[in-house]
């Protein structure tokens, strides 16, 4: 089992290839190169806001808004507490994020085994980029030595530059980004005194679950057993893990190799669940 919380993570600016301000911390970070490496940050947008073109990944993402409003396309706006389930290959944006907007994001590799780029890898490919093209409005131009212009998306660029390959998408298993309300769902009560879940959906045959899980002031969580990779963030309460206590915007890896292990709340405690993809 890993901990982390937001006051002691690592963090970091989004580079280049994108446009504007937005400010991470990386909680949690999974392994390099497997098809179930993921990133966990907690993302704040600065002043004058940050935005993205209309594009769309070889991963899977899910957000969690935690303060403000979320612009996931022109049309389509989360507001604080929802979350959104972003399938590889499927197009979203443009964003426009708006100074102040707080949200949880976890980025993985999807059903389709392509898996996740390090964000160390990623940045280390923007700033490659920028001595054979521009980054401008989230988008990478280049001349190439006949002399033609080309345009790309700038995560796109990026990916391609530091795996030296062209990015291939796989067929969309959806045809839009899913958005969930979890008020409109019912907490089910899981026989263990005050804990109780929201099973927000389950997606793709890989087996990737979201939900929450509440843990009532004074009572205990134990972890359990598992057979795919579960990461908890915890956005309200305080909690107690062998012996060291934990505030808000803490998060959990849970491996398959972990022991059980008992989670004591020390006031109402809120994790956000998400099941990594079984492969």
């Amino acid at each position: 089992m890993r901990i982390s919380d937001v006051a002691s993570a690592e963090g970091g600016a989004v580079g280049s290839m994108r446009v504007g301000k937005l400010d991470q911390k990386f909680l949690l970070q999974g392994e390099d190169g497997s098809p179930n490496n993921y990133l966990l940050n907690v993302g704040l947008t600065g002043s004058g806001g940050w935005g993205t073109p209309r594009h769309r990944h070889n991963f899977d993402q899910i957000r969690y808004v935690l303060k403000g409003k979320y612009p996931a396309s022109p049309h389509k706006i989360m507001g604080e507490g929802s979350v959104a389930y972003f399938p590889e290959s499927v197009h979203y944006g443009p964003q426009d994020r708006p100074e102040g907007l707080e949200m949880m994001v976890i980025q993985f590799g999807g059903a389709s085994g392509e898996g996740f780029l390090s964000t160390p890898r990623r940045e280390a490919a923007n700033e490659a980029l920028k001595a054979k093209g521009e980054f401008k409005d989230g988008i990478f131009t280049w001349i190439d030595d006949k002399g033609q212009k080309h345009n790309v998306d700038g995560a796109t660029a990026c990916y391609e530059e530091a795996m030296g390959k062209k990015m291939v998408l796989a067929k969309p298993r959806y045809d839009d980004v899913v958005m969930m309300d979890p008020e409109s769902y019912e907490w089910t009560p899981t026989g263990t005194p005050g804990v109780s879940t929201k099973l927000l959906g389950v997606f793709t045959e890989r087996n990737t679950k979201i939900g929450f899980i509440k843990v009532d002031a004074g009572a205990t969580f134990n972890t359990g057993s598992r057979d795919q990779i579960d990461v908890l963030f915890m956005s309200k309460g305080n909690i107690t893990v062998d012996g060291k206590t934990y505030g808000d915007k803490t998060a959990i890896e849970l491996l398959p190799s972990d022991a059980p292990v008992d989670i004591k709340a020390n006031e109402e405690s809120l994790f956000f669940t998400v099941t990594l993809p079984k492969f």
